[in-house]
């Protein structure tokens, strides 16, 4: 079978053997996949550079018994300003775990969650933009792309536009004023109006300005606990780099 060239993101990388990794790769074309790299750790090895996290690179891949192979790479980035700060490092390591967990391996279409994760990675990297705010934006964008987007146009029991007080259900990822909210079986997070407009913004704004959007301190910490909330509950699971960030972040 031909050479295929593609490009990606290295997720997760793991030893084996003496010198070779397994590499769990989000690539362009054809959405999650596991590729291996023989001779990865050896000091001399061309493809090195493109066989840890955080790699993007293109690759050129061989197949055989549905299993692929790293024969060369480029490098495109590294994002060197992640892998340079512990904090960093670890917001950005819940992100590839995050996009891992969110693309099953075999489904072609991951174009959106490719693009949405190397646009994170690259704030972070750049120091471009509160961290805070690029994991909230990162985290209901996806949640979005996964078919999980929450409804925000107006409270759901009043219709409401602004509702009064408002919180989004992290189960039925829907809009309610506080007082609407009461009786019901919600589990509620608070949200102040800015971090509503800042949610609704995330979720309507076209790829490259996902993140083009500022917040008061109040604001941003209601959206970003509403925000980590909500992948947890719609996820059904926790993530253990997300656990060591808040453990280490200052």
């Amino acid at each position: 079978m031909a050479n295929l060239v593609l490009k990606g993101l290295v997720l997760r990388a793991a030893d084996y053997q003496e010198s070779s990794r397994i590499l769990t790769v989000l690539t362009d074309s054809r959405g999650k996949i596991t590729v291996s790299a023989k001779g990865a750790l050896r000091r001399s090895s061309r493809i090195a550079a493109a066989s840890q996290p955080f790699a993007y690179a293109e690759m050129t891949l061989s197949e055989s018994r549905d299993r692929f192979y790293l024969n060369e790479a480029s490098t495109i980035s590294l994002f060197p300003g992640v892998t340079a700060d512990v904090e960093v490092y670890a917001l950005g390591a819940y992100f590839l775990e995050l996009l891992d967990a969110a693309c099953p391996e075999g489904e072609e279409a991951a174009e959106g969650e490719l693009a949405l994760g190397l646009n994170a990675l690259w704030l972070l990297s750049e120091g471009k933009k509160s961290p805070a705010l690029v994991k909230a934006a990162f985290e209901i964008r996806l949640m979005s792309l996964l078919g999980y987007r929450p409804e925000t146009d107006c409270c759901a029991v009043c219709g409401r536009e602004t509702p009064e007080d408002p919180m989004l259900d992290l189960r039925g990822g829907s809009v309610y004023c506080r007082d609407c909210a009461a009786g019901n079986a919600l589990l509620p997070a608070p949200l102040l109006p800015a971090s509503l407009e800042a949610l609704r913004y995330i979720l309507s704004a076209p790829d490259s300005r996902v993140f083009a959007f500022s917040l008061g301190e109040e604001a941003g910490k209601r959206l970003g606990s509403a925000a980590e909330r909500y992948v947890q509950e719609q996820m059904e699971r926790r993530f253990s780099t997300l656990d060591y960030y808040k453990k280490i972040k200052t």
